[in-house]
């Protein structure tokens, strides 16, 4: 599953219509660039490709008046939206999603109904100590990770990781249960995007010049 593809079908979302240095520019502001690929490649590259397989739909504008290259405008087609819903949901429930992926999906949480937004964190809980008994079948974590030899840190880390997984994840579903953000249908949302001509302190220097770019 690629963090790359709901982070770009997310921010072009968010926007409704966007270009490519718009959507850079958002998944900089985010720092998606220092915890995902979210590399200007990447992004340019997924955006082109989801166009090509339906996923965005691409509108071609006319050069602006000042000179430039034409610049291209996605928006998300139906189809789109069915598969940003499909990768965030499964991102939130399933535990053996990469950081990055994780990652994505709480940036996009509020897009779904509250009362599902906690329904899949508590699917990830359940399967984070349905995993951890797989684990425990062949470790034990009171004896210590010595009697596997050094292969039982391992085991001993898989352990740790649902353990601390689980908890962050009872957190967030504590306060999401208990009145924290605003999700979808219940007003208006905080939006993380930058407003038009506001300066992206986190952009690199050809962001900021790279209003030409498709």
């Amino acid at each position: 599953m690629s963090a790359i593809r709901l982070l770009v079908l997310g921010a072009v979302r968010q926007h409704g219509r966007a270009h490519g240095y718009q959507v850079r520019n958002d998944l900089e502001y985010w720092g998606a660039h220092e915890w995902s690929n979210a590399k200007p490649g990447s992004i340019y590259h997924a955006l082109k490709q989801m166009a090509k397989q339906g996923l965005l739909r691409a509108h071609d504008l006319a050069p602006s008046t000042a000179g430039g290259p034409p610049r291209t405008e996605y928006e998300l087609t139906a189809a789109g939206e069915a598969e940003f819903f499909a990768l965030l949901r499964a991102a939130l429930a399933q535990p053996d999603q990469k950081v990055d992926m994780l990652s994505a999906a709480i940036g996009f949480v509020v897009d779904l109904p509250r009362d599902e937004a906690v329904a899949l964190l508590k699917e990830r809980v359940r399967a984070l100590q349905e995993w951890r008994s797989t684990v425990t079948e062949y470790y034990t974590p009171e004896e210590g990770p010595g009697q596997l030899g050094h292969i039982g840190e391992i085991m001993n880390m898989w352990v740790h990781s649902a353990d601390s997984g689980a908890e962050w994840t009872r957190g967030l579903i504590e306060r999401i249960e208990g009145g924290a953000y605003v999700f979808a249908g219940e007003g208006e949302p905080f939006v993380g995007v930058l407003g038009d001509g506001a300066e992206n302190p986190y952009a690199t220097k050809d962001v900021r010049g790279a209003s030409g770019r498709s």
